[in-house]
């Protein structure tokens, strides 16, 4: 083959010559892509820039407004009514049922004592009322205990009650039994019951009726406490369908839009059915507490401590001397007596002050002169006693006239009929005031349901004016 003239072959040894290096382009700068809520505010911007847009940010934020204030108001309110439903149907039903405990506790007790007293064939009305005040505590127990979780401080202290109990009764029944074969031990066994009385089982029951109590004064706290959330936005709410109807009326000089007006109707009806209904249910709760709950409370305590009184002047007699305080002066049940009269009359003078009518403080004003009355039979009795005529101050104390049984028997009385009194002031003012707040929740769904609806509406008739 041959080559062309003044061309060279290059010889086969030759190396090729590297190339100058290709300058690479750079890749194009990515963009970040953007975020949601870029993307949002970009078009609400433009969207704002029109008269259209506007309205349809507008009818949005009405809408959210509106649907806002009535959710959370029907769930405010819905959980004031559940709490004053509580107060009405469990909460306080359930410290009546631990008082009622205590009282028959304290009356089984003392219907012990006066039996024993009685001599070896006791009073069939001693025997009944003993019983019937057991069946009562052991009926009590077992319905309080299906409202109350096992594990909390009632459910344990209801626990004690139904261990200690039977043996309670039990030592009661050896007392009698003691007792009508005239031995001495009777006595011992019926000191031991009242020990096993006054140490636990009446402690007991004291702790739960106050752990009840406590759970009434939760829910009914909880029920009274102000809505504020909702407050707060049904005043946003109607304050934005204000300012849209004045824009509407501005910018088109027309004075009403018939779906913005309903929805400020609806939403300014929900929020004054809130302000004035949780008014009137948090006055009414309130009034359950003071003219009802304080008093009940303070009642109880004093008809318990008149029962434990009772108690201890019958033991007093039964004892003759044998037990006596700690520091070995003074005999226990004497003391225990003044301790628990001294208590009863601060009791009564502030129950009489709770009363608020004539039918509350009536009973309470016979009960104070009752207590002066039984003091001075007992003070007679103990003179009595104290100078060898044991018959004669078993006369006073336990006698059908002029005794401190009597006496007794006339602050039962009139302190169970304050109690009746209190109780149904207290069951009216709280069952007003859950009427107040029965209807609340649904009511406020339904309308700001029917007002977010009607301000959608209302701005698309406007919106409908440009297409």
């Amino acid at each position: 083959m041959t080559h062309p003239p003044n061309m060279r072959t290059a010889p086969k040894h030759a190396r090729a010559q590297p190339s100058a290096p290709t300058a690479v382009p750079a890749p194009p700068a990515v963009r970040p892509h953007p975020g949601v809520w870029a993307v949002a505010s970009r078009r609400l911007r433009a969207a704002a820039t029109t008269e259209p847009g506007r309205l349809r940010i507008i009818e949005a934020v009405l809408a959210l407004c509106v649907v806002a204030f009535g959710a959370v108001t029907a769930f405010e309110t819905g959980d004031r009514a559940a709490a004053a439903d509580d107060v009405v149907h469990r909460s306080q039903p359930l410290s009546a049922s631990a008082a009622a405990i205590y009282r028959s506790l304290a009356d089984a007790d003392t219907s012990a004592a006066s039996g024993f007293l009685a001599g070896a064939q006791e009073p069939r009305a001693v025997l009944d009322q003993y019983d019937k005040d057991i069946e009562e505590a052991s009926r009590l127990l077992v319905r309080a205990a299906t409202g109350t979780d096992p594990s909390s401080e009632s459910g344990r202290e209801i626990t004690t009650l139904n261990k200690e109990l039977p043996r309670y009764t039990g030592l009661i029944e050896r007392a009698r039994a003691n007792n009508r074969q005239g031995l001495p031990l009777g006595g011992a066994y019926l000191r031991y019951a009242n020990q096993k009385m006054t140490d636990v089982l009446l402690p007991a029951a004291e702790r739960l009726y106050a752990a009840e109590t406590g759970r009434l004064d939760r829910d009914g706290d909880e029920a009274r406490a102000w809505p504020f959330l909702s407050l707060g936005l049904g005043v946003v709410a109607v304050a934005a369908l204000f300012w849209a109807q004045r824009r509407n009326h501005r910018r088109t000089n027309r004075v009403f839009n018939h779906g913005l007006l309903v929805a400020t109707a609806a939403s300014t009806v929900v929020l004054l059915w809130l302000a004035v209904g949780h008014t009137v249910a948090r006055a009414e709760l309130r009034s359950a507490d003071t003219h009802g709950q304080q008093s009940l409370d303070v009642l109880n305590h004093a008809r318990i401590n008149s029962l434990k009184a009772r108690a201890n002047e019958n033991l007093t007699l039964v004892a003759r001397g044998a037990v006596l305080t700690p520091d070995g002066r003074n005999d226990k049940y004497e003391t225990d007596f003044n301790t628990g009269m001294k208590a009863l009359g601060e009791q009564l003078a502030r129950a009489r002050e709770l009363a608020d009518d004539d039918r509350g403080s009536g009973p309470v004003e016979t009960a104070i002169g009752a207590v002066s009355e039984w003091q001075d039979r007992h003070r007679a009795a103990r003179t009595t006693d104290d100078s060898g005529d044991y018959d004669g101050a078993l006369e006073q104390i336990t006698g059908p006239e002029k005794s401190t049984g009597e006496s007794f028997g006339r602050v039962d009385d009139a302190l169970a009929q304050a109690l009746a009194h209190e109780q149904d002031q207290f069951t009216t003012a709280a069952n007003d005031g859950l009427g107040a707040l029965t209807w609340l929740p649904v009511g406020a769904a339904v309308l700001a349901a029917l007002g977010a609806v009607a301000a959608i509406v209302g701005v698309n008739r406007r919106l409908s004016e440009y297409r």
